[in-house]
């Protein structure tokens, strides 16, 4: 049927229509449960099936009535439903914001799900990004705004510390491709409903810090991955968390995470910028904070081109690294720095500065005293350092650390380890009459075999 002359042919709403058949539910099924999420609220509304056609074919339901919708949809499909997976937000809806917590759940069900995972990466890494303040994100906690439908204590602000401790763990054995689809379903399905429930105020920010440090583990791991974009909005979102939490801490180790994927990228004035933002905010009296930062300071400043400050930052991480190892508390699960991390950072100003040879009898120091728990960093570590041998000429020494690399490599899902055997193989095409290299290349076909 021919539109009306002067009217505006209405979009369907797409959206709506495939999650009512995930749901297996009819329009009518659909208008019933809306009808009782909204007495449950203490409204009275007698929607039937033609209102649920109406909002199929592109009517927007009324405003307070969206979140109704996504509740009936939440419950049936037993887990969360946000507006903009609704088609209630965005263009269609004219002034309709969505909260923090709408956002995560939307960029963690995308990362979970690979037929969806192209959505989030299709956002390019903005090297434009201006430096967060965390004075003017601190005013933004109203933008994760509780909700009615459960309350929460101390014991979901453990659970979510104990499961993001338990990631960091798998992420550092198994690698970030086993590790953070878990991560962004517990995102998805558990700390995103916790960030709405209602809760006292001093538990409340105790959850919304735990959030924090969750989502910077998550936007860490896909960094790692090489997912820059995704990895970026993580961090976006887990400093917004940090203000409204009050958390310094983790607001920092935000930024110094957000400095890191910079320097990877090569940007090094920003990773600067970033680092030293990350370090003027922080918490003078925990030196290995200071040390953490500082350690960040100095590679993104050699990056940069400054070598006397890049090598002032490195004494400063030494000098509080010190410290803090008198203490008696061990480095943190997420966001930790001990010996093995300052080597490595020495490693890596050296290297910048042009002190090949200094870099590399860093780099070995720093695998020496890296935990050995710590599979995924050892196995980027042993690549980096093949690398650095190959370029000084040292092909036997290159080989026997990229056997090392292999050793690890095999057991670890990641992006980055999959681009670190790309880059041997193409470094060694010219060099197969070497009989460690052949024998390097024979095992490398059988690991990426097995991988495959």
């Amino acid at each position: 049927m021919a539109a009306r002359p002067g009217s505006r042919p209405r979009t369907p709403n797409a959206s709506l229509g495939a999650l009512l058949e995930q749901a297996r539910w009819s329009r009518t099924q659909l208008a019933l449960a809306v009808n009782r999420v909204g007495a449950e609220a203490g409204l009275e509304l007698r929607y039937d099936q033609s209102a649920v056609s109406h909002w199929v074919g592109g009517t927007m339901p009324r405003a307070h009535v969206r979140p109704l919708v996504c509740e009936a949809l939440s419950r049936r499909l037993n887990r969360p439903v946000t507006l903009r997976e609704a088609g209630f937000a965005g263009p269609g809806c004219p002034g309709e914001g969505v909260d923090l917590a709408e956002e995560l759940i939307d960029i963690g069900r995308q990362d979970m799900d690979p037929s969806r995972r192209g959505m989030v990466q299709a956002g390019m890494y903005s090297a434009a990004l201006a430096v967060p303040v965390f004075a003017e994100l601190a005013g933004r906690s109203a933008a994760v705004a509780a909700g009615r439908t459960a309350r929460i204590g101390t014991g979901e602000v453990t659970g979510v510390r104990t499961m993001t401790e338990r990631i960091a763990a798998i992420c550092d054995e198994l690698g970030g491709g086993n590790a953070r689809p878990m991560a962004a379903a517990f995102l998805v399905n558990t700390v995103g409903p916790y960030l709405r429930a209602s809760a006292a105020d001093d538990v409340r920010k105790k959850m919304l810090s735990a959030a924090a440090d969750l989502v910077y583990l998550t936007g860490w791991m896909a960094m790692y991955e090489r997912e820059h974009g995704v990895g970026q909005r993580y961090y976006v979102k887990a400093l917004e968390l940090a203000a409204a939490a009050e958390d310094h801490v983790t607001f920092c180790r935000t930024l110094r995470g957000m400095s890191l994927q910079a320097t990877s990228l090569g940007h090094g004035t920003l990773a600067q910028d970033l680092a030293d933002s990350a370090a003027e905010a922080a918490d003078a009296s925990s030196p290995r904070l200071r040390a953490f930062l500082a350690g960040q300071q100095a590679g993104a400043t050699a990056m940069a081109g400054d070598r006397r400050r890049a090598f002032v930052r490195l004494r400063e991480a030494e000098r509080a690294l010190s410290r803090a190892e008198s203490d008696a508390a061990p480095p943190s699960a997420v966001g930790g720095y001990d010996r093995c991390a300052y080597q490595f950072h020495l490693s890596s100003v050296l290297y910048e500065t042009g002190d090949l040879p200094g870099s590399i009898d860093a780099l070995q120091q720093s695998i020496r005293v890296q935990p050995p728990g710590e599979r995924q960093s050892r196995m980027h570590a042993h690549a980096v350092l093949a690398g650095r041998q190959f370029e000084l000429g040292h092909l036997d020494a290159a080989c026997a650390s990229w056997q090392h690399f292999l050793d690890d490599y095999q057991y670890v899902s990641t992006a980055r380890g999959d681009g670190h055997l790309r880059t041997m193989r193409r470094r060694l095409a010219a060099w197969t009459r070497s009989a460690p290299v052949r024998e390097l290349l024979g095992r490398a076909r059988q690991v990426a075999d097995l991988k495959s």
